[in-house]
């Protein structure tokens, strides 16, 4: 069994990350811990969890979460890079689930993130935990960074046409819908559901946090071909008044006739438990992942012309984050990636 810690358990992401690992049958959920709610059952804040776990919420220390073989981070930005070289130095792996080793330039970090890094030697080690196009270095590593929900979305909606060459990567547009949920549990009055229900609205058209991770993944994919023009991505998410799921719509330009895009997808994905290629004039739907550590992907080339475009759909807590989270796990300690996940979106 694998002793697992969970820093952070009271936002959505850590929910999600518990109901995943209680039912995980080769997981031992050792310490989940929260500084507000120390001392109160976990399922007492989270009544979905009783009957799954008896533990109480304590206070992270470095006593408690060594003795773990691994501990997931599900905190804000800027609390696991203050910790992890600690748990490294007692032989704990690491995966994190908020953003403090996605960004490879500590000043490119500082500038998205408003913080210095405190622990930037780390950040060249950490493995990016796309397990689609990473999985042999996360086999190997004891820090991932876990991606993002958008960045998931996106770059599995992209990857097939940037690594065929086939696409001008400067072409490339990124129209993303996301759930309330992905602004997390804090209050917000935007998140309120006065606030969010029966409207639409985009933000961060100015800049993303995500858009920095996109376009480095984006990167590294083209590199890793041999192509040389680094892609450059416009990137707009939008709010939707739905409790889970992201739907990207993506956009890229072809450079040279493709004789079946839709075999190219199918090809790269063929062995991949977690991506699921539709057939062509399929409309992927966010309710179809709802729960489920699925990404459904279906593609068009409107009237034949020279353009591209591709729907990309995942939950945002479970592919997005948690059940990535999880699969990251599974690939780490050699175990099948669909232990734990191999479960059927919850519809309606």
């Amino acid at each position: 069994m694998i002793k697992v810690g969970v820093v952070g358990g009271t936002g959505y992401t850590g929910v999600e990350l518990l109901r995943l690992l209680v039912m995980h049958p080769q997981v031992s959920l050792e310490v989940v811990t929260s500084r507000a709610e120390q001392g109160m059952p976990v399922s007492s804040l989270y009544p979905n969890l009783r009957g799954h776990t008896d533990l109480c919420f304590v206070e992270p220390s470095l006593e408690s979460l060594s003795q773990c073989d691994l501990v997931f981070f599900a905190t804000p930005n800027g609390i696991a890079m203050q910790q992890v070289p600690d748990l490294l130095a007692a032989g704990v792996k690491v995966i994190d689930l908020a953003a403090d080793f996605r960004l490879k330039d500590p000043a490119q970090w500082k500038q998205w993130y408003g913080m210095e890094h405190a622990c930037h030697e780390l950040l060249a080690e950490a493995v990016y935990g796309l397990p689609e196009v990473n999985r042999e270095q996360i086999a190997a590593a004891r820090l991932v960074a876990n991606p993002g929900c958008y960045p998931t979305a996106v770059q599995l909606g992209l990857l097939p046409l940037l690594e065929a060459g086939v696409v001008d990567p400067r072409s490339l547009v990124a129209d993303t819908k996301s759930g309330v949920s992905g602004a997390g549990r804090q209050a917000k009055i935007d998140a309120l559901l006065c606030e969010a229900s029966e409207s639409f609205k985009a933000y961060g058209v100015s800049g993303h946090r995500h858009l920095p991770e996109i376009e480095q993944g984006l990167t590294a994919i083209s590199r890793a071909r041999g192509h040389t023009t680094a892609p450059e991505l416009t990137f707009v998410p939008h709010l939707t008044p739905m409790i889970r799921g992201i739907h990207a719509t993506l956009y890229a330009s072809l450079t040279q006739e493709v004789e079946d895009l839709q075999a190219l997808f199918e090809q790269r994905y063929r062995d991949e438990q977690f991506v699921d290629v539709m057939p062509a004039g399929s409309l992927p739907e966010t309710r179809s992942v709802r729960g489920a550590n699925l990404c459904r992907i279906a593609l068009y080339r409107p009237q034949g012309r020279n353009r591209v475009v591709v729907l990309s759909v995942i939950d945002n807590l479970v592919k997005g984050a948690a059940g990535q989270a999880v699969q990251n796990m599974n690939i780490m300690f050699g175990l099948n990636e669909k232990s734990g996940l191999d479960m059927v979106a919850l519809m309606p």
